[in-house]
C-alpha cells in the first residue's frame, strides 16, 4: 500500500511518455536489397514481361514485406492483367504502410472503376484532394477516368443477359 502513490506516478509517466509518437508518420527505410529487385521488376514490366515481373515484385516483399514501392508494383501488374480486385487489394496494403500515398489512391481508385465501383473511386479522388492543395497528377488522371466510366452507358440485366424461353409439354 505504501508503494501506490509511486507505482501510479510511474504509471502516468510512462504512459504519457509511449503516446508521444503514435500521431506521427513512421519513417521507415527499405531494405536496399528489395528496392533492387523493385528496380529490375519495373525493367522487366516495360518490357511486357508481366509474370516475371510480378515474381520480382513478389520476392522484393519477401526480402521487405513493408516494401510500399512493390505493392504498387504488383497492383499496376495486376491491372495490367485485368484482374482489379488483386490490384485493389495490393493497392490496400500499401495505403495500410501509407494512407496518405496519392499514387496508391488513384491506382485503387482506377481499379475500382475497373470493377464497376465508381462511387468509391469518387471517395478515393476526395481523399488525394485533400492530401494535394495544389493539383495533383494523380487527381487529374482519376478524375478523367471517373469521367470516362460515367460518359459509358449502363446496361440492365435485362439487355445483358438473354431468358431461355420455356415451352409447354403436352
Amino acid at each position: 500500500m505504501r508503494f501506490a502513490p509511486a507505482a501510479i506516478a510511474l504509471s502516468l509517466v510512462l504512459a504519457t511518455v509511449s503516446s508521444t509518437g503514435i500521431g506521427q508518420p513512421v519513417r521507415y527505410s527499405v531494405n536496399p536489397a528489395s528496392q533492387l529487385l523493385v528496380d529490375e521488376g519495373a525493367r522487366v514490366q516495360a518490357a511486357g514481361k508481366l509474370d516475371e515481373a510480378n515474381g520480382l515484385y513478389e520476392a522484393a516483399l519477401a526480402v521487405d514485406p513493408g516494401n510500399r514501392a512493390a505493392y504498387i508494383a504488383l497492383a499496376q501488374v495486376a491491372s495490367a492483367q485485368n484482374l482489379p480486385g488483386k490490384a485493389i487489394r495490393y493497392y490496400r496494403e500499401a495505403l495500410r504502410i501509407d494512407p496518405n500515398d496519392v499514387a496508391a489512391l488513384a491506382g485503387q481508385g482506377e481499379a475500382m472503376i475497373q470493377r464497376g465501383a465508381v462511387e468509391k473511386a469518387r471517395r478515393n479522388l476526395v481523399r488525394i484532394e485533400a492530401i494535394c492543395n495544389s493539383g495533383c497528377t494523380e487527381a487529374g488522371r482519376l478524375l478523367a477516368a471517373i469521367d470516362k466510366a460515367a460518359a459509358k452507358p449502363v446496361l440492365s440485366a435485362e439487355a445483358v443477359a438473354s431468358t431461355p424461353t420455356v415451352t409447354e409439354q403436352p
